[in-house]
């Protein structure tokens, strides 16, 4: 089951649930229904309504559903409210998104920012995990009689926590002394909303074969490529990971050292998916997380793919009236050359 609230407009909700249904297909879950309500206000207790959450669960209960997926992060209190009055596990966006990490991780370092961020965001909830919470704990390594269960697991998360904190920390001096070897040359850094097309640019600039499909997601790492440009010149192309709307702070604070590669970029290379109803969105999703990791402005060359599924010519035609500086997907190579060499310029 879907859930999602209509405070905002109905064509920007509706898009929303769509990415909404994206994401659980993502993550294994089969959707059967999306229930919207459309109402300013938000239910202290319950977030919803709570004719809404009645009718939710009759949906669910005639739907035989397990599961219920809010398209907004849910306070904990929330979550327990919810899970009681529904008698199905509730699950928020941002809960989602880091299940979505956690599947897609693959190396040690995203793995690491993954369980950092799932364990940040569980801090504050722990209180509604257990049902023995009253269960006085004296056991070996614990505090002693005096420590409830949910003072252990507090301790214990807030222990794994600094673990990992130190673990990525170790990660990030080994990537500073790559980044400072590659500080004489120029590097640029591809960015984007998730599913944008930016690992086909990656590979079609850098000749290279980075795992491409089309999911959400479905890069996670930094990859650093070269290609050289007309002039000779060595360019270092980095491919990161994918941006979405509200997309979990945590996440965003655990995969620094990842996004600082775009960071340390001499230039970036915004990818636009434009054949997206709501590109502009998404565009400006991608601008406000920039905006949280970056210093100072960088040098950034739009670049629009899936240009072919718009369908009329009026409108790409729009699309370079309204961006006349940005450079389309069938002209990647050269249009990167172009990009690259007046960037340089301008550093020097």
């Amino acid at each position: 089951m879907l859930v999602g609230h209509g405070a905002r407009d109905g064509a920007h909700l509706a898009r929303s649930m769509e990415e909404l249904a994206n994401l659980a297909d993502t993550a294994g879950a089969r959707v059967l229904m999306r229930i919207v309500q459309r109402r300013g206000s938000i239910h202290p207790a319950t977030f919803i309504g709570r004719g809404k959450v009645a009718e939710v669960k009759a949906a669910a209960e005639e739907r035989d559903a397990d599961l219920a997926i809010f398209d907004d992060d849910l306070s904990p209190a929330q979550v327990r409210n919810l899970e009681k009055e529904l008698g199905i596990k509730v699950v928020d966006r941002s809960e989602l998104i880091l299940a979505i990490f956690a599947r897609r991780a693959r190396t040690r370092e995203s793995r690491l920012q993954v369980e950092l961020a799932q364990l940040e965001y569980m801090m504050p909830r722990l209180t509604g995990l257990w049902k023995h919470l009253e269960r006085q704990a004296g056991g070996i390594g614990t505090r002693g009689p005096g420590e409830t269960q949910l003072e252990t697991d507090r301790r214990i998360v807030r222990e794994r926590i600094a673990r990992l904190k130190h673990a990525l920390e170790a990660v990030e001096r080994e990537r500073e002394t790559q980044r400072r070897r590659r500080r004489r040359e120029f590097r640029a850094a591809i960015v984007g909303y998730t599913n944008a097309g930016k690992s086909t640019l990656f590979n079609a600039l850098t000749r290279s074969e980075v795992f491409v499909e089309d999911l959400l997601f479905a890069t996670l790492d930094a990859t650093t490529r070269q290609m050289v440009s007309p002039e000779r010149r060595v360019v270092l192309v980095t491919d990161t990971v994918g941006f979405i709307r509200k997309l979990p702070h945590h996440l965003v604070a655990s995969f620094h050292s990842t996004l600082a590669e775009a960071v340390e970029a001499d230039l970036l290379l915004h990818v636009v998916d434009a054949s997206a109803p709501d590109f502009r969105r998404q565009m400006g999703a991608v601008e406000d997380v920039l905006e949280k990791i970056l210093d100072r402005p960088r040098p950034t060359t739009l670049v629009f793919n899936k240009c072919d599924r718009l369908g009329e010519a009026e409108a790409a035609a729009g699309l370079r009236v309204e961006f006349p500086e940005a450079l389309r997907a069938f002209l990647w190579r050269e249009a990167f050359d172009r990009a690259a060499s007046g960037a340089a310029r301008a550093a020097s």
